[in-house]
């Protein structure tokens, strides 16, 4: 119980009571006092919270995720006693609710308050008359339906609507609620519910219900102004209300000023900021965060305080006509910025088990890997704020998605004010932060309604008559997403959809940005040519690999399981035609394996390689006039242990790419390469001749001079079979890509070799890259006379004959500095290592024909 009366008439503070303990749960159709179990904690969702009580098998293990499905088919039921209070005349009581998965019934004592049908919604519900006075504690109780039945309820209520989708149930489509709980070609089949945000009671007589910063710099940087805006709720007549807004940057005021709040309820006033600190990516300066406050007095007290962190930082969308088309590139604080970096799948199944812990881990890889955006993906959630906060801490660039994906969606009058709610609360809610630069529409719903044919004219711009198309769902990426964009956070650039070609066919090279699925997905090209299937912004392109060994074992439970096709493996890939792609991509390039350690170290070769490929052209590209703005694999992530295109696995152990990656998205890196044939059309041998070309690019913001070196060495014997070629003082242009050498390798006369460029700065080594004779499986391996000394923290890793893709084991807790490495006679390479427990066994590694004698 709880008294927070005070004088009559006088406001009281706001306090909140925390409902996240002593809550229980049951199938709803279960009777009796038996029928309740306890719940660790909210938020929680039903799966975990059965896992928990030994009700369910865990669904990441083996087959279990089949014995799990009967759980979204059911109405489960949580409660948790509220407490009777003493209000003060002045106060209210309100239950606040962030979110709640999805169909929800809300009862306080029985009587029901709140019923809500959208997932990404928050919900406030005065519940003041309920609890004041009340002589006892009340249950709140909490049904939830099944999301997969009432969703093909209302599909089977719109038969008019044509549902189409790539993945998943379509009558998913019809739900505002996470689609990939529906199962992907990466995740699987677990719909979820509960109370999977915080659930509190507040009790207030004012609060600030929003707090809204507003940032404007000075074309010269010198000055900022933030325009700082609260809009208040009271329940009652409070005059004289004040506020105070306060700018800070550490503990160091800035400015502040007082004003009055208005009859209206709102207040505002501008803070000025002088010569600002400002945000900047990882890699190109700090990422100062100030510090809003907004606070609310009544004669000398408090009320109520709300702040925000944010960042002082000007961000462009940079499309303009050029000789290819329209560029499609980010400019943050007049910098341009080659977004080399990821995209973003839900971390778990069951969202409510992604600590902050974790979120800062994920997001933590990203720095040392060199990369600069991460985005997040349509068909998952618009992410919790610790997500954010630590983007913004570390400088990763956030591209949000609004969540959609995948599918032809509907536009009844019910849904369409239900996503207009779901968009401005959840833009509100994360405008602030510094790290967001880009609102996108929607995941790939043009493709969809390109693929199925749906009929509209994109030149007829009558948007009734775009809700009574084929495809009603341009209305909400043309029309409603971009007016709740531009009147809530203007700052912010919007894309009506990823991909979005200004209007042409999504896939077109020249315009907007691309989804690159001709390797793997669709004509399955040769990932050797991924760079010259790119367009002005690939936002996603990708290549499977197993996860690591251990990962394997995580879920395999039986030992005779544990080869490489076995139907648990498979099970734990869902990728349509995954068996035929993996098969295809290694047989065309390195020799099968039947081991399954060694057949997961020949997929992940193939990732790396793949993903390399794409990387080091289109970055290439960076430096010829903006040609390729960025490039964002498929994906950083998992949601569960699974084969998928992550470069980092489930219990975020890194695969080969991930290392690769770092190395050509450093901020200086030198490339080479050979121009590219087609071994599989004509040739008995290889053609009598290939160019070859060496660059350096440079992500520095003034010009630097380095020297550089390319050197010729047989993969048989390892013995260089020309001269180096050795060039010094090279002047790198800043921000861009700076050509150095170029050649011809005579197949005839030259036998098989790798080149192998290095560069150093000021003396120091500080990049190198290999071009290897493609494909891979006709080089021979043997006797490569391998090293690996481990000095203290570190290896130190040389051989005698070249090297390709040289793999450490991703041990728990350890962390290195390098791994897939390429070694060349004379050249030997260093790896840190942290995190190794003293007197613990060096780490295991192997290469491509490690087993060839």
């Amino acid at each position: 119980m709880g008294d927070v009366s005070g004088p009559e008439n006088t406001p009281v503070r706001a306090e909140v009571i925390d409902l996240s303990l002593g809550w229980s749960f049951k199938l709803t159709d279960d009777v009796g006092s038996n029928s309740w179990l306890p719940v660790k904690k909210v938020p929680s969702t039903v799966q975990q919270d059965l896992i928990d009580n030994k009700k369910l098998a865990d669904p990441f293990i083996g087959f279990n995720e089949i014995k799990a499905e009967w759980v979204g088919l059911k109405s489960w039921t949580y409660r948790v006693a509220i407490p009777r209070l003493s209000l003060a005349s002045t106060a209210r009581a309100v239950l606040a609710f962030d979110g709640l998965d999805t169909f929800a019934t809300v009862k306080l004592g029985g009587k029901t308050i709140l019923e809500s049908d959208n997932m990404f919604l928050p919900h406030r519900v005065d519940v003041t008359d309920f609890v004041h006075g009340s002589a006892y504690d009340l249950d709140l109780e909490i049904e939830f339906a099944s999301a997969f039945l009432r969703a093909r309820e209302i599909k089977d209520q719109h038969p008019d609507h044509k549902f189409v989708a790539f993945n998943g149930d379509t009558a998913r489509l019809a739900v505002r609620k996470a689609q990939y709980h529906w199962g992907w070609d990466w995740g699987p089949l677990l719909v979820c519910a509960g109370v999977w945000r915080p659930v509190r009671l507040e009790i207030y007589s004012v609060r600030i219900a929003e707090l809204r910063t507003d940032v404007k710099i000075a074309d010269d940087y010198k000055s900022a102004t933030v325009d700082a805006s609260i809009d208040v709720e009271a329940h009652s007549e409070h005059p004289h209300l004040k506020a105070r807004l306060t700018i800070k940057l550490g503990d160091q005021l800035i400015d502040s000023t007082d004003t009055e709040v208005g009859a209206n309820g709102k207040a505002s006033g501008q803070l000025k900021v002088d010569n600002p600190e400002l945000w900047m990516p990882n890699g190109y300066g700090r990422q100062s965060l100030y510090t809003v406050s907004a606070s609310i007095f009544h004669d000398a007290t408090e009320l109520h305080a709300e702040s925000k962190r944010i960042g002082i930082r000007n961000v462009q969308l940079v499309q303009e006509p050029d000789a290819r088309g329209k560029s499609f590139y980010f400019r943050i604080n007049g910098v341009d910025i080659f977004c080399g970096g990821s995209c973003w799948i839900p971390a778990d199944s069951f969202l409510t088990n992604v600590t902050p812990e974790k979120y800062r881990a994920w997001i933590e890889l990203m720095v040392p890997a060199n990369q600069k955006m991460i985005r997040i993906w349509g068909g998952g959630i618009y992410e919790n704020d610790e997500f954010y906060d630590v983007c913004d801490e570390l400088g990763i660039l956030v591209w949000q998605d609004f969540m959609f994906g995948c599918g032809n969606y509907p536009c009844f009058p019910d849904i369409l004010e239900s996503i207009e709610r779901e968009a401005v609360a959840n833009v509100r809610r994360i405008r602030h932060h510094p790290s967001i630069v880009i609102f996108a529409g929607n995941n790939e719903d043009y493709q969809v309604a390109e693929s199925a044919h749906l009929t509209y004219d994109y030149e007829d711009k009558n948007e009734e008559h775009w809700l009574k198309s084929d495809f009603p769902a341009r209305y909400i990426y043309e029309s409603l997403l971009p007016r709740v964009s531009a009147r809530e956070a203007p700052w912010i650039p919007y894309h009506p959809g990823s991909p979005w070609g200004d209007g042409k066919i999504s896939s077109d090279p020249t315009v907007g940005d691309m989804h690159q699925w001709n390797v793997w997905h669709g004509t399955q090209e040769k990932y050797q040519i991924f760079d010259s299937l790119g367009g002005r912004f690939n936002s996603e392109f990708g290549m499977e690999a197993f996860p690591h060994i251990a990962t394997i074992k995580s879920f395999v439970e039986r030992e005779e399981d544990l080869y490489p096709q076995s139907h648990v493996l498979d099970f734990h890939n869902k990728a349509d035609g995954h068996e035929r792609r993996i098969a295809t991509y290694l047989v065309e390039n390195v020799r099968t394996s039947t081991s399954l350690e060694s057949y997961i170290h020949l997929t992940q070769l193939i990732q790396c390689e793949a993903l390399m490929f794409g990387y080091r052209g289109w970055r290439k590209q960076w430096g010829d006039d903006r040609h390729c703005g960025g490039a964002l694999v498929w994906q950083l992530n998992d949601c569960w242990p699974v084969t998928s295109w992550s470069i980092v696995d489930y219990y975020l152990r890194r695969k080969p790419a991930y290392y690769a990656m770092a190395r050509v998205l450093a901020p200086v890196a030198v490339g080479v390469r050979r121009s590219h044939h087609d071994w599989s059309v004509t040739h008995a041998r290889e053609p009598r001749t290939q160019d070859w070309e060496l660059w350096v690019v440079s992500s520095k913001l003034i010009d630097i001079v380095a020297d550089v070196e390319v050197k010729f060495v047989s993969v048989r014997t390892g013995q260089e079979i020309k001269e180096k070629i050795v060039q010094k003082g090279i002047r790198v242009k800043a921000n861009g890509t700076t050509d150095v050498l170029k050649g011809v390798i005579d197949n005839e006369k030259e036998e098989p070799h790798v080149l192998a460029a290095r560069i150093w700065l000021n003396g120091k080594l500080v990049a190198r890259d290999t071009d290897w004779p493609q494909p891979l499986k006709y080089l021979p391996f043997p006797s490569r006379k391998v090293n690996v000394k481990v000095v203290g923290n570190e290896m130190h890793v040389s051989a005698e004959r070249p090297v390709k893709c040289l793999v450490f084991e991703e041990r728990e807790g350890c962390h290195l500095s390098d791994s897939a490495i390429d070694i060349v006679p004379g050249d030997t390479q260093t790896i840190q290592v942290r995190g190794l427990k003293a007197g613990s066994q060096p780490l295991d590694w192997t290469y491509l024909g490690a087993g060839e004698q």
